[in-house]
This record gives C-alpha cells, sequence and structure tokens, in this order.
C-alpha cells in the first residue's frame, strides 16, 4: 500500500533534532516515525506529511524532501503551512487549510494520491477530514491525547479565556469531533484509553465508545534498535556522567545505592513532587522510607548541572518546586538530577541502572498510555508505575504482573510500592525478567505496524473512491 501519515506539528529529519528538547518533539514523533519505519520494512510505501519550516534557528526543516538514511520506501514530505518560522501546535490552527491545499497540489503533481491517510493528534485529524473532502480517502485517527481531558486538568488554573487563548480549546475539541466522527477507525493503545478519553461528554454524539466497528486497540512498540538490554557503546560515557552527578550531590556512603529514576519532563501533571513524597515516606509497619535504601534520579534535560541552571516558564517553577520539597522533605543528599539527551544515552542510563538494581518510576497522575515504561523494561529495569491509565494494562494481565502499580496521588502506596522491589532482590529479578519478555511478546513496532496494515486493508475494501 501507499499510506501517508499525517502529522503537521514539531517536524522530522534523520537525526530526529530537538527530540524531548521541545514539548512538539515528544512521543508523538517517536511514534508516526517508528510506525512508518515498520510499515516500510513489511513492504508498504510510506510518506510522513509534516509543516515545512524555513527558518534559520531551524535549519534541519528547510527541506521539501528528506528521508531516512536506509529507508527507501519513507519520504518525510513537508509541505508549507503559514508562516515560514517555526510555529508551536498550538497556532497552526489558521494554517490547516493551507496546508491540506499544499498536500493535495503535491500529490497531483506525481499523479498518484495514497490509498489511505493516518492522522496524528487533532490537528492531523483536521486535516484529515478536509482530505477526505476532496478526495474521497479514507483515513485512520490516533488522538494521542484528546482536549477534554488536558481542558479538565487545567480548568481552575488561569481563567477560562486565557487557557482559551493559549491552547484554542474550543477549536482542538471541535477538530477532534469531525475527525472522530468521520475517520474508518479510530486507534486507541489501551481499552481503557477508549472508554476513558472518547466516553468524555465533550465528545457525546461524534463517536459512541461501545461502538466495536469504530475503534481499533493498538499498542504502539518499543524501538528495540536503542532499547535493549545488551551493552552498547554509550553505555561507559553515561555510566561516567551518572557517576559524576553522584559524586556531586550524593556523600560517599549513600553512592552505591541503587537509584529511582524518574525521566518524565518537568511538568506538573507527572508529578514529580508526589514521588518525593513518597520516597520520604515509611509506610505504617514498615521498617524503612524507600530514602532510607536508594537514592532518587530526576532526569532534567538542556542543564547539565540542575541545581545551577535557571529554567524559565512552568519547568522552572515544577524545578523551583521540587527543590524546595526535598528541603521541607530533609532528602538533601539522597536526590541527584542529570541531563540524558537523546534516546541513546537514555537507553544507555536504563542498562547502567539496571547493574545497580535500580528502579524506573512513573509517577504521572495518569498516563494516556505510557511508552517509557516499556522503554526502560526492554532495557532490563524493572517499573513501578502509576495506576492511572495505560500502565494498567500494560503492566498486569490475567492475574500476572509485569511491573508494580502504585497510587500517585497516596504516599504510603507508592512508597509500598518502591519498598516492595527494593527490598526484595528476588522480587527485582522476576519483575526485570517478566519485563523484558512482557515487550517482547507485545510491544514492538512490527506489530504495531502489522495492525494498522490489517486495518488500512479493511477500510480500502469497504470504501468507493469518487
Amino acid at each position: 500500500m501507499h499510506i501517508a501519515l499525517l502529522n503537521p506539528q514539531g517536524n522530522f529529519d534523520p537525526h530526529d533534532s530537538y527530540w524531548g528538547l521541545h514539548p512538539d518533539f515528544g512521543g508523538q514523533l517517536v511514534y508516526v516515525k517508528e510506525l512508518a519505519l515498520a510499515l516500510a520494512a513489511q513492504g508498504h510505501r510510506v510518506d510522513i506529511l509534516t509543516r515545512r519550516i524555513q527558518d534559520p534557528a531551524w535549519s534541519e526543516f528547510a527541506a521539501p524532501l528528506d528521508a531516512y538514511p536506509g529507508h527507501p520506501d519513507v519520504r518525510i514530505v513537508r509541505i508549507p503551512c503559514g508562516p515560514p518560522h517555526f510555529l508551536p501546535k498550538e497556532s497552526l490552527w489558521p494554517y490547516l487549510d493551507e496546508w491540506v491545499e499544499g498536500i493535495l497540489a503535491f500529490y497531483h503533481r506525481e499523479n498518484a494520491f495514497p490509498e489511505v491517510f493516518s492522522a496524528n493528534y487533532a490537528d492531523g485529524g483536521l486535516a484529515a477530514v478536509r482530505l477526505k473532502e476532496h478526495t474521497g480517502i479514507p483515513f485512520t485517527f490516533t488522538g494521542h491525547s484528546l482536549g477534554a481531558q488536558k481542558w479538565d486538568g487545567l480548568k481552575g488554573t488561569a481563567p477560562e479565556a486565557e487557557l482559551e487563548a493559549r491552547y484554542h480549546f474550543s477549536t482542538r475539541i471541535a477538530a477532534e469531533r469531525q475527525a472522530m466522527a468521520e475517520a474508518g477507525r479510530i486507534i486507541v493503545s489501551t481499552r481503557l484509553e477508549r472508554f476513558a478519553q472518547y466516553g468524555h461528554p465533550l465528545y457525546r454524539g461524534a463517536v459512541d465508545p461501545n461502538d466495536e466497528t469504530r475503534f481499533a486497540v493498538i499498542p504502539p512498540g518499543v524501538n528495540r534498535r536503542i532499547f535493549h538490554p545488551d551493552p552498547a557503546p554509550e553505555d561507559t560515557a553515561v555510566a561516567q556522567a551518572i557517576q559524576t552527578a553522584l559524586t556531586r550531590d550524593i556523600p560517599p556512603e549513600r553512592q552505591d545505592l541503587p537509584l529511582l529514576i524518574a525521566a518524565s519532563r518537568l511538568d506538573p501533571k507527572k508529578n514529580h513532587l508526589g514521588l518525593l513524597r513518597a520516597f520520604a515516606t515509611r509506610p505504617a509497619n514498615a521498617a524503612h522510607a524507600p530514602a532510607d535504601l536508594a537514592n532518587l534520579a530526576i532526569v532534567v534535560r538542556g542543564a547539565e548541572n540542575p541545581w545551577k541552571a535557571k529554567m524559565a516558564g512552568k519547568e522552572g517553577e515544577v524545578w523551583q518546586a521540587i527543590q524546595a520539597t526535598i528541603a521541607a522533605e530533609h532528602l538533601e543528599g539522597k536526590v541527584t538530577a542529570f541531563p540524558l539527551e537523546g534516546q541513546n544515552r537514555l537507553a544507555a542510563a536504563y542498562r547502567v541502572l539496571a547493574q545497580r538494581k535500580s528502579v524506573f518510576v512513573l509517577p504521572t497522575l495518569y498516563e494516556p498510555f505510557g511508552l517509557a515504561p516499556l522503554e526502560a523494561m526492554a532495557c532490563g529495569l524493572p517499573v513501578v508505575a502509576t495506576r492511572h491509565g495505560g500502565p494498567a494494562e500494560t503492566l498486569q494481565e490475567n492475574g500476572t504482573r509485569f511491573g508494580i502499580l502504585v497510587e500517585p496521588t497516596e504516599p504510603a502506596d507508592f512508597a509500598r510500592g518502591l519498598l516492595e522491589i527494593l527490598t526484595s532482590p528476588s522480587t527485582w529479578e522476576a519483575l526485570r525478567s517478566a519485563g523484558l519478555q512482557r515487550v517482547a511478546a507485545r510491544y514492538t513496532w512490527e506489530r504495531t505496524a502489522q495492525s494498522y496494515a490489517q486495518v488500512f486493508r479493511r477500510l480500502l475494501q469497504n470504501t468507493t473512491r469518487p
């Protein structure tokens, strides 16, 4: 098949520039790239359609066409969308019709349209609706996250008019409703996502989450070229960097303890403060708090020494709150922080920390899917994660658990989960083994691509093009 993936925001290039360094260059781009490569490996031709940026500060994204070396069946196609300089995703809405017109013109010049579109996020979904109106080409819709849930999470944090001006919730939710109504299939990562997100009252009438014919549950995969348990060239340098941070932040008598590593971006909903409180808590009938048995490592991207860095905006506010909580909970000398730029270094850190019997921690208040825990598991690092959202399905099935689920808002419950693995070497080993097996059996991009291709074929069988 000839497949086109719609993703106007962020951008793609052979070097994965800015991944993890900007909110628009996060997990969604990883998802789209890996899906494209896996589909191409199975014999399909794939175009990643994104926005062209002609801005000296973002020079990687100026060429109209680009490619990943060694993957001749995947093209990065950049179509103008508004002004030439970089724009965050919240500012793209007025220009999406221009982007759609550019896509139509591109394929008219080639005299060969894709057979199916796959839309990502609300902006890609709206573009897919417009393209279907012009061409009759069917599409799938992968929301990744939905505006209604973000609106619920932000209500009360600022005046509603201010939130609307910043995030354009009314436009986003209207676009999501159109995409849901017109999509041939809506792709969700878990059944929980289907009912919890698409069952929100703001989407009533656009889609019925009980309609089995409208949804396909397709989990994303782990990039096992990067996230694997075998030693890699990056490991030595990353081990040295971690030891440098430990020497700077942790007294000598504690430097050999395991680490609890939190690798989420600095955002209030990632719940770093809840993790710190749990780290300091000794539950009833427990002999220790987690802080007695381990150190806590917080990944802070873009700052070689985060303690001396001056961070602006929301990240700065969260980092100040983290430091205040460390002082309030008397955790000085038990917490370290360091950057891990890029997925290769992140994977290397997981492998290095696995040798220290460490633990990956996902304290998020709600996680729609949770690819990060699976990436850590693929490197041999056991996981303690929030019970709210995707981890409730990915980390347990039919009575078997592949990680430890905790209530992130209850410090005692969270601490008990951490202590269960910190106090039992056999539990650590069992979860390491179970995690490796879980990822290999269930969460690979090959399996994700096969499932997408099956959905595409069914759509094409049931579609009559004008």
